[in-house]
């Protein structure tokens, strides 16, 4: 079975082609699960690459899109969207609130809503990837339609 017959990867999609019908999912002969690897699969910087990132922050969760080579800060999250406690969200509840697996974690198309953060770190690039429902897909956007498209707050959310 081929990755993008995938259901995870066929919601991403829908969702992509309902913002706009040129965005495509890439399905990558190799794996996409890490930055580093996507970069590496792309051939392009680390920093352009979108890591989804779900935290569970008080009582919610919240996804946070950041820049490859960056690294979410919790206290500058805590802070900025006075929430108290905050960690990574568990395994389980990754699949279960966006319906993707970890590595494969998509800015759109999630099964629940959630409140959606983007580092402004990634508007120095001209285009970003992020995944698309599978390690092994990804999608191309620039920081204007990943704003958009996310319906996210730009916020100074990386260390």
């Amino acid at each position: 079975m081929s990755f993008l017959q995938k259901e995870s990867v066929q919601r991403a999609e829908k969702f992509l082609k309902e913002f706009d019908s040129n965005l495509n999912v890439i399905s990558l002969a190799t794996s996409a699960r890490t930055a580093a690897d996507a970069a590496n699969s792309l051939k392009c910087e680390v920093g352009a690459i979108v890591k989804s990132l779900l935290f569970s922050a008080d009582d919610k969760f919240i996804l946070c899109l950041v820049s490859g080579d960056k690294k979410a800060s919790l206290n500058k999250l805590k802070k900025r969207l006075d929430i108290k406690n905050m960690e990574m969200a568990k395994v389980e509840d990754v699949k279960e609130v966006t319906g993707y697996t970890i590595g494969g974690v998509s800015p759109v198309g999630h099964l629940k809503k959630i409140d959606i953060y983007i580092d402004k770190n990634l508007d120095r690039f001209k285009e970003l990837y992020a995944a698309a429902g599978h390690p092994n897909c990804v999608f191309k956007i620039d920081f204007k339609n990943l704003v958009q498209i996310t319906d996210g707050s730009i916020l100074d959310i990386t260390e």
